[in-house]
């Protein structure tokens, strides 16, 4: 399993079309095809005004509460679902029809966007209690957010995370279980290909 640590220098920030916000992409993998698609991407927003979601036909959409009093989600005309509870996930199709409102001023959310017909996620917060393992799965890539503490990549020098950088690992040519240890906390996404 091919190791790479994401530092915070290495996110792309970029402006909302709408001006109600920011992303900073923390990973995206491109497609086989073109037009600027992607099976994945991880980003942190920064939601500073009630609106609408961009639509991602044909993708599936994790998100929580990072930072900040929370936000309402509404789709279409189903009740609306409250993010108000640090980093606990709520699903949805990239289809729907989403509005946010905000709960008492600007959030940072968590999210991650996957490609239907080529990907499965599960999203995971985590507490880093000492050493966790990641074994070789061939069909499966790792992204590791580090969301406060530290942690060392074991027995491979100069892998350490400090809060806000990423572990992305990835099916290699060795098949090499890793392990992260350190304190703090994590979100896990287990991208698994169907």
């Amino acid at each position: 399993m091919s190791a790479k640590i994401l530092r915070i220098a290495d996110y792309r920030r970029m402006r909302w079309k709408n001006g109600g916000g920011w992303t900073t992409e923390l990973a995206v993998s491109a497609s086989a095809g073109d037009g600027g698609d992607f099976d994945w991407r991880i980003s942190i927003a920064e939601i500073e005004s009630d609106g609408a979601f961009s639509a991602f036909p044909g993708y599936d959409r994790s998100i929580a509460l990072l930072e900040g009093p929370g936000m309402e989600l509404q789709f279409d005309a189903d009740e609306p679902v409250r993010l108000d509870q640090r980093l606990r996930f709520v699903r949805f199709a990239g289809e729907a029809k989403a509005f946010g409102r905000l709960l008492g001023g600007a959030v940072r959310d968590f999210n991650v966007i996957v490609r239907r017909d080529a990907l499965r996620a599960e999203v995971l917060h985590r507490p880093l209690v000492g050493p966790m393992v990641f074994l070789p799965e061939a069909a499966t890539t790792w992204f590791v957010y580090l969301v406060g503490g530290q942690a060392a990549l074991k027995d491979v020098a100069g892998m350490h995370l400090e809060a806000g950088e990423s572990l992305l690992l990835q099916p290699g040519d060795a098949a090499r279980t890793r392990v992260l240890s350190g304190g703090g906390e994590v979100v896990l996404v287990k991208l698994t290909s169907v």
